[in-house]
């Protein structure tokens, strides 16, 4: 099967950026020699996969890195990019500021990737993207920290795939205050992602006429919960959590056996519920619930084609699971920001005509010229908008509630309902 991609309606690329739709379909029919003979080089195309194999971020990665050898082999199959097939190597940073720097300095120094690409944490952000920038390796970040948008990174640091916490908080805290409460205890990890979290939602609920009662900071590595749930204030309406790393099964059962049958409303992000299954014993209590979610993780009843073919080339069923296991849950609702960067990527490089190193400040201008991403199967979660400057793209974000016990989706928050004022130019840095 071929990626087909609908016209757009807008000007997406710098006036005229190639799709998959062209030639695909004779590109696979070719053998693999000749799909790409047109190239200048046969050498790969090198993208240096920051991957968070071990560590906190492990379940992450693993899903990560069947979504990124999906979408490669898509592309290979349509041609490569710029007639060269695409190679991933990838690397494991431990979900390790440390050791992310270490990665990204092998990818340039040592593997000779074109670029670097895949990292979910926003601490290993943090640690990764400034030896990127000295390095001049263009680094797609598939995070959704705010300190790109802010201005805290640098031009070589791209995040066209996912948006960010701000983005999200924005949309979703309307949302909150009409329907939940608006008297709020807040439930988040310790460290930057987190952070952004109390900060960006604090705003928002205020906007609202809400307010942010308690706010629970939990360090991310965090085995036990109990001693964090009395500190809960008892003028609480709405619990906001939103937790990582291994022990977010454990983080919802205990805080479901501390409230019992008479909690406040609750409204998660899915990150304290990524592969987890929902109806593991203990987790009855979040039926009628509310969670933010990236990307449905059950097919819905108005399942688009896009999402369809995602799935099938990714491996995941209609209930957001492996087809080889129905108990190895998906990261649904962040992996497909792996699949769209990688399209980015395929059209940046086609549009910047990248042939080697040199062209790395030609493939940063090319994404920069970005702006509108029809849905498609290349952008399988929604339509995009990606705002050159800040090198943040922007999207749909899902509200989805528990119900027999399943994710169904009640709003849909348009892009224009999580768009916020510029806070830096990238574009204005040199090369």
């Amino acid at each position: 099967m071929t990626i087909k991609t609908p016209k757009s309606t807008g000007t997406t690329r710098r006036g005229a950026l190639k799709t998959l739709a062209g030639g695909a379909a004779a590109a696979t029919s070719l053998p693999l020699w000749a799909r790409y003979a047109q190239a200048q080089t046969s050498e790969p195309i090198r993208v240096g996969f920051q991957m968070h194999r071990t560590g906190i971020g492990a379940a992450y990665g693993r899903w990560y890195g069947r979504t990124t050898e999906a979408a490669a082999r898509i592309i290979n199959e349509a041609g490569g990019i710029n007639g060269r097939p695409l190679e991933i190597v990838a690397e494991d940073d431990g979900t390790d500021p440390k050791r992310g720097a270490e990665v990204v300095e092998k990818f340039a120094t040592q593997l000779k990737c074109d670029i670097g690409y895949g990292t979910l944490f926003s601490h290993v952000v943090a640690g990764s993207a400034p030896r990127a920038g000295e390095l001049k390796l263009p680094y797609f970040i598939v995070s959704e920290g705010h300190q790109l948008a802010s201005g805290g990174l640098n031009r070589y640091t791209v995040q066209p795939g996912i948006t960010d916490v701000k983005s999200q908080v924005k949309a979703m805290a309307p949302f909150v205050a009409s329907t939940l409460g608006k008297k709020v205890t807040m439930i988040f990890p310790d460290y930057a992602f987190g952070h952004d979290h109390r900060d960006f939602f604090s705003e928002a609920i205020e906007a609202q006429g809400g307010e942010v009662v308690a706010k629970l900071a939990i360090p991310p590595t965090e085995t036990s919960f109990t001693k964090y749930f009395p500190k809960i204030p008892r003028e609480t309406e709405v619990i906001y959590h939103v937790m990582v790393g291994p022990a977010v099964l454990t983080f919802v059962k205990e805080m479901g056996e501390f409230f019992g049958p008479s909690r406040p409303e609750m409204f998660g992000f899915i990150d304290s519920l990524e592969a987890v299954d929902i109806s593991s014993p203990g987790l009855e209590f979040l039926e009628g619930t509310y969670f933010w979610e990236g990307m449905p993780r059950y097919a819905q009843a108005d399942q688009t084609p896009y999402d369809k073919f995602f799935r099938e080339q990714v491996g995941v069923d209609a209930n957001g699971a492996s087809v080889a296991d129905p108990k190895d849950v998906a990261t649904y609702a962040h992996m497909f920001a792996c699949w769209e960067t990688l399209f980015v990527i395929k059209a940046g490089m086609e549009a910047a005509g990248y042939q080697s190193f040199k062209d790395r400040p030609a493939l940063i201008e090319a994404v920069e010229a970005m702006t509108e991403m029809p849905q498609s199967n290349e952008h399988p979660q929604g339509a995009k908008l990606f705002n050159g400057k800040t090198h943040q793209v922007f999207g749909p974000q899902y509200i989805s509630q528990v119900t027999d016990g399943k994710l169904v989706v009640k709003h849909t928050a348009s892009i224009e309902d999580t768009l916020y004022p510029d806070e830096t130019d990238y574009t204005t840095q040199s090369f």
